[in-house]
């Protein structure tokens, strides 16, 4: 295939043999003269004001010589209509230094899974460590233990084990990172189990059903190239000599360490307290806070298809959504990690907490959608160094816990209440497992987030008529958009600052927001590991 035609739009009755005609129509041949062709992305236009349609880019190739279709191309000279160059794959040149101990990766989602994947696949065989389970116990342990019988394991929950977080969220892949890398990172999922809807969708997800199997085939392939996974292994203490990393101290075992990736995920409070004690240098920066809404998601579909709701071919609506200076300082509300059809969980890292997060499985045909609400805050604004951050979000979360009575039930409030000064009553209906604790989120939330949401909510029902109506239920909090600091690193050898071996990445470390982003940062850590390094002087 040498022709890229962009923005193909197709009704949604349309068949395959409408979309080639049209494809056809847009290069001036005949249908019978495009030889193979592929969806390379699709996507839905539903904006107001017209038919909803898909859009799609095709890879077309046709019954004439490159030659031919290069000058056909250039004869169009439309913008939607390009002739496609290939592109040569990069190969990785290990390096020529000799490596004492094979490289260590402290982490199992995806920034870490991803970079021992790397490191394996060059012949490293990295030593990967991770506090919590495999994707098999973990499952027992979070869906049986936690939300059947109350009881929570603070090494082995919704945050903590392969996969990391990432393992039991709706595996959105959208990202608004621009690197090649995004698109092996998509490929390496496909590969391990993922529909290869998500090598075209222009929002793809895999659904929190999928993501723990693929986890677990990328891990033996890890292993079957030399890898070694040990769970259960939460990395206690650093090992530090002059100014670098020397060993890792995991239980009652110490660890003599080759160059090692830090991938412990956002919610590894207590490890990036220990790093702090340990001189690792870290910095606050922005971080959200808010709360997770849900609607039923017959009314998200209505806001966004219109009369057209229910149409079989029509995914699961979803929003993406700011009220634009709804908060002090014309800071913005938004949305955050919607997942129609989807569920909210409870994704605190320590017993006493409560944090809510969203997740869906991979045809989200829940009978509900939620998404966060969240707004930035700004630590210098607020007087918090790195380590003050995490105090402050943990003290919401504990308050919440209390609010709610115990047992895991999350403070709640219905949208049109908390914009009535009023408490909620009557029973929930929703997808949060432990169930609800009706209280005024005034009490449970900093003032200027609540006053924010006020303002926010008020403004995106004149939208989305019934967004802040009755049928919308707010928990609180949403408290793990992203990290609240950085470990701050060398940008040419991607190090940390002032402990030489050590490479911070992903979400915890500060770098990265989401399963596609956090991957790509791992693999660039990866790679610097392997250029500099050769794989044969481990013997």
């Amino acid at each position: 295939m040498a022709i890229l035609v962009r923005d193909i739009g197709v009704a949604l009755e349309a068949g395959a043999e409408d979309l080639l005609a049209a494809v056809a129509k847009r290069l001036h041949v005949r249908t019978e003269a495009i030889r193979t062709h592929a969806v390379v992305r699709r996507s839905l236009d539903a904006r107001r004001r017209r038919p909803l349609r898909f859009n799609c880019h095709v890879e077309v190739g046709l019954q004439e010589s490159i030659k031919q279709e290069r000058r056909r191309v250039e004869r169009l000279h439309r913008a939607d209509v390009r002739f496609l160059a290939p592109v040569p794959r990069r190969d990785l040149q290990p390096g020529t230094q000799p490596l004492r101990n094979r490289p260590v990766v402290i982490g199992f989602g995806p920034a870490g899974m991803f970079a021992a994947l790397r490191l394996a696949r060059c012949g490293f065989r990295p030593l990967v460590l991770e506090r919590g389970r495999d994707v098999r116990r973990r499952h027992f342990d979070v869906l049986k233990r936690f939300v059947r019988d109350g009881v929570f394991d603070p090494e082995s929950n919704y945050l903590f084990g392969e996969g990391g977080a990432g393992a039991y969220s709706d595996g959105k892949l959208y990202t608004r990172v621009s690197d090649p890398l995004v698109t092996e990172v998509q490929e390496t999922l496909y590969q391990h189990g993922a529909d290869p809807d998500i090598l075209v969708d222009a929002h793809p997800h895999i659904g929190s059903d999928k993501l723990p199997s693929i986890c677990r085939r990328i891990r033996e392939r890890i292993q079957q190239l030399g890898g070694e996974i040990r769970f259960d292994a939460r990395v206690d203490e650093l090992v530090v000599e002059d100014g670098g990393l020397v060993g890792l101290r995991v239980g009652g075992e110490t660890i003599t360490a080759g160059p090692t990736l830090l991938a412990i995920g956002h919610s590894a409070r207590d490890t990036v307290r220990m790093l702090a004690r340990h001189g690792v240098v870290l910095a606050p920066k922005p971080f959200q806070i808010g709360v997770r809404i849900e609607h039923p998601q017959s009314m998200v579909d209505r806001w966004q298809y219109g009369d057209a709701a229910g149409h079989e071919r029509l995914p699961p609506a979803e929003y993406r959504l700011v009220a634009k200076g709804a908060g002090a300082d014309h800071r913005d509300l938004f949305s955050f990690c919607m997942c129609p059809g989807g569920t909210i969980l409870p994704t605190n890292e320590a017993p006493g907490l409560i944090a809510t997060n969203g997740a869906s499985r991979s045809h989200r045909g829940g009978p509900f959608a939620n998404a966060g609400l969240v707004m930035t805050v700004d630590p210098a604004a607020e007087g918090l160094g790195a380590l003050d951050g995490l105090d402050y979000l943990e003290r919401i979360e504990r308050g919440a816990y209390e609010s709610g009575g115990g047992a895991y039930r999350a403070p709640a409030q219905r949208a049109v209440d908390l914009l009535a000064n009023r408490v909620s009553d009557g029973g929930y209906e929703g997808s949060y497992a432990f169930g609800v604790a009706w209280r005024a989120l005034g009490n449970v939330l900093p003032r200027e987030s609540e006053a924010a949401l006020r303002t926010g909510l008020a403004m995106l029902d004149q939208r989305l008529p019934g967004f802040a109506g009755s049928e919308a239920v707010i928990l609180a909090p949403e408290t793990r958009a992203s990290a609240p600091l950085r470990i701050l690193r060398d940008d040419l050898t991607r190090e940390a600052i002032a402990t030489a071996g050590l490479f911070p990445v992903g979400e915890g470390a500060g770098y990265a927001g989401g399963i596609v982003s956090a991957a790509v940062d791992g693999l660039k850590s990866a790679d610097t590991i392997i250029t500099q390094y050769s794989p044969d002087s481990l013997g």
